[in-house]
C-alpha cells in the first residue's frame, strides 16, 4: 500500500514537473504556437483582401500586381499611376463597354462570376489535348490582374476563384466593367483605357470610335503579341468581328458597310 502511495505521488511530481518545464518553453518552441500563427497570418491576409476589395468599390487604385511585375525598363515603358488616366463609367463609350463584353465575356451582365458553360467547354478542351481558349470572366480577369500573378496554376485559380465571389458580391457590375477597362493591359506596359487611347490614337477614351474600341478590344487576349495601331492582320480581322457581336449583343448597328468575314478563336 506504502509502495503504491509512493509511485502515485512519484507520478504526480513528474506530472507536475513536466507541465512547468512545458510552462517554461519559450512559445516558438511550442507546436500550438505555430498554428496560431499561421491561422492569425491567413486572418489577417483575409481581412486586408476585404476591405481592400470593399475600398475599391469607391476608391480607384493607383498600380495592380500585373502593373509591378512589369519588367518597364526592358520594355522601355513608363511607370504611371492609374489615376492619372482613369476613365469613369460614365464617361465611357457605350461601345467601350460593349467591345470589352463581346470580346471576352458575353455573358459578362447575367452571371455572377463565372461563364459556367464556357468553364466546361475549355476543360473538355485541356482533357482532350486540345488548345484549351480562355474562359475567363471579366470579374475573374479583374481579381487576376489586381492581385494575382499571371502564371497558371490550381492554387492561382482556387484564390482568383475566392476574389471574384467577393468582387461580384460588394461591386455593381458597371463597377467591374470600369474598373476592368482602367487596368486592363492594351500594349506592352500599356494599362487602362485612357492610357491607350492617347497613346495609340491620341484621342480621349471619351472620343473613340467604335471601330477604334474594337481594335483595344481585339488585342486583349495578348496585348504583348498583338497591335491596336496599326493593328495586326490578325488583330484588324479579330476587331471586325468584335464590331458584329458588339451589333448582335447590343442591337446597335456598328459595323461598317465593308466589313468582312473575320474569325472567332482568339489569337
Amino acid at each position: 500500500m506504502e509502495t503504491d502511495v509512493g509511485l502515485c505521488s512519484y507520478s504526480i511530481m513528474f506530472a507536475t514537473a513536466d507541465d512547468n518545464h512545458t510552462s517554461k518553453q519559450p512559445p516558438y518552441l511550442r507546436g500550438k504556437f505555430y498554428l496560431y500563427l499561421i491561422l492569425g497570418l491567413c486572418l489577417a491576409v483575409l481581412s486586408a483582401l476585404l476591405i481592400s476589395v470593399i475600398a475599391i468599390r469607391w476608391v480607384n487604385p493607383p498600380t495592380t500586381s500585373f502593373m509591378l511585375q512589369q519588367d518597364r525598363e526592358n520594355m522601355q515603358a513608363e511607370q504611371y499611376s492609374l489615376r492619372d488616366h482613369w476613365v469613369d463609367y460614365e464617361e465611357l463609350p457605350e461601345h467601350s463597354v460593349w467591345a470589352v463584353v463581346a470580346s471576352e465575356d458575353q455573358l459578362f451582365w447575367d452571371h455572377r462570376g463565372f461563364d459556367l458553360e464556357s468553364i466546361q467547354e475549355a476543360w473538355e478542351e485541356r482533357m482532350e489535348g486540345e488548345r484549351s481558349r480562355g474562359a475567363s470572366s471579366i470579374t475573374q480577369q479583374v481579381a487576376k490582374n489586381l492581385y494575382l500573378w499571371p502564371a497558371e496554376s490550381f492554387i492561382r485559380k482556387g484564390i482568383e476563384a475566392g476574389i471574384t465571389v467577393l468582387i461580384e458580391l460588394i461591386w455593381p457590375k458597371e463597377r467591374i466593367i470600369e474598373v476592368y477597362l482602367n487596368i486592363a493591359e492594351f500594349g506592352p506596359g500599356v494599362f487602362g483605357i485612357g492610357k491607350a487611347s492617347n497613346q495609340f490614337f491620341g484621342l480621349q477614351a471619351s472620343e473613340l470610335k467604335p471601330d477604334m474600341s474594337a481594335r483595344l478590344a481585339a488585342v486583349l487576349p495578348n496585348p504583348k503579341r498583338m497591335r491596336v495601331n496599326p493593328p495586326s492582320p490578325y488583330a484588324e480581322d479579330r476587331s471586325r468581328w468584335i464590331l458584329r457581336q458588339m451589333t448582335r449583343l447590343s442591337g446597335i448597328d456598328y459595323v461598317p458597310a465593308d466589313t468582312t468575314t473575320a474569325p472567332e478563336a482568339a489569337a
